[in-house]
């Protein structure tokens, strides 16, 4: 194991064991004289880099800003892709962001945290309930109320999907403000959304228009994945040659990885592109797309079209892409003929 590994090994084991215990959301949950509380400044935590995790706090954003339409929201993440997710985010005000690499950019990574201190906030959310750095800057942010994200017992057997990582901040939140008195809120969980503006879906559709060259609709595939959420080679040739042998009237592309790798072997249309904004107005043009558990996969959800996700090692109930029609595959108990069918129903 490389130095800087382990260093972050033991930077992650020492949050962790330092914040344990930090956050009670129930700590201040009732306004003076029974009044219900003005917010308008509003802080969001989630300090981590990941695409996917980024993507995976739209549905939050989006609860705060249809609650409080007139807020302003700070982020406070890890790294510059957020940058690109929220573009088009009006409310977002501020985006702090702690450097990818903490050790090499240390007083920067300080910086930004004192930086939470400048700021008095009306409510601050802690985006993930498994992130100690969550924890930690939840609590050292100046806000009147905070939620931490614990587990809400009261709560988490209520609802089917509260174990998913976009819906359970969300369940949390309405149960929250409940105690502080604003309305009960049992509309439909958001979805994630990058929200792509006209103009980048219009140029979506030219890039993809070269590509296939044709009026068909697409299907996209996306045939790379981290670690052990990889299929291999032989699996996704299987996979890419029944829906061309099946859907003859689709064309089939495949958008590459920032590795410029093919599990397929380059076989079918692709677009290489590192832009995220572009590779989802691309995505936003076709009629399905299809991927292993990954942080695109859920960039297609942002993209607000049908998925179909296939896990084998991560928690498909924590991570799989909803709304749009999408579905998520288990791959050690389904098989391609599942799949196939799940496919068809999208597409029929």
């Amino acid at each position: 194991m490389k130095v800087s590994k382990r260093i972050n090994k033991f930077r992650m084991w020492l949050m962790k064991g330092l914040t344990k215990n930090i956050g009670n959301s129930h700590h201040k949950t009732t306004s003076s004289l029974g009044v219900i509380p003005k917010i308008k400044r509003i802080l969001i935590s989630r300090p981590n880099q990941r695409l996917g995790n980024q993507l995976l706090l739209t549905p939050l954003v989006q609860e705060v800003i249809n609650t409080f339409p007139d807020c302003k929201i700070d982020l406070f993440v890890k790294g510059g892709v957020a940058n690109a997710v929220f573009e088009n985010y009006t409310n977002i005000d501020k985006i702090i962001q702690l450097p990818r690499k903490p050790f090499s950019n240390l007083i920067k990574y300080i910086l930004c945290w004192f930086s939470l201190k400048k700021q008095d906030y009306d409510l601050v959310i802690n985006g993930d309930k498994n992130s100690s750095s969550g924890r930690l800057s939840t609590q050292l942010a100046k806000g009147k109320f905070k939620v931490f994200g614990e587990v809400n017992d009261s709560i988490q057997h209520t609802f089917d999907d509260y174990e998913h990582i976009s819906k359970y901040p969300i369940y949390n939140l309405r149960a929250y403000l409940s105690k502080l008195g604003f309305a009960e809120n049992t509309k439909p969980i958001p979805t994630l959304n990058i929200k792509l503006s006209k103009s980048e879906i219009a140029k979506g559709k030219s890039i993809l228009d070269e590509i296939v060259k044709n009026d068909k609709p697409s299907i996209c595939i996306y045939t790379n994945a981290t670690g052990d959420k990889i299929y291999d080679e032989a699996w996704w040739m299987t996979l890419y040659n029944r829906l061309l042998k099946d859907y003859t009237e689709f064309n089939v592309i495949e958008l590459l990885p920032i590795e410029n790798v093919s599990k397929i072997n380059f076989s079918a249309p692709n677009l290489y592109s590192k832009d995220v904004r572009e590779m989802c107005a691309l995505i936003a043009n076709t009629a399905i797309f299809i991927a292993a558990d990954n942080g695109v996969m859920h960039l297609a959800s942002a993209a607000q079209i049908p998925v179909v996700g296939f896990f084998k090692v991560t928690k498909l109930e924590k991570y799989k892409p909803y709304g749009n029609g999408s579905l998520a595959f288990n791959t050690n108990e389904t098989n391609l003929k599942d799949w196939l069918k799940g496919i068809d129903t999208i597409l029929s």
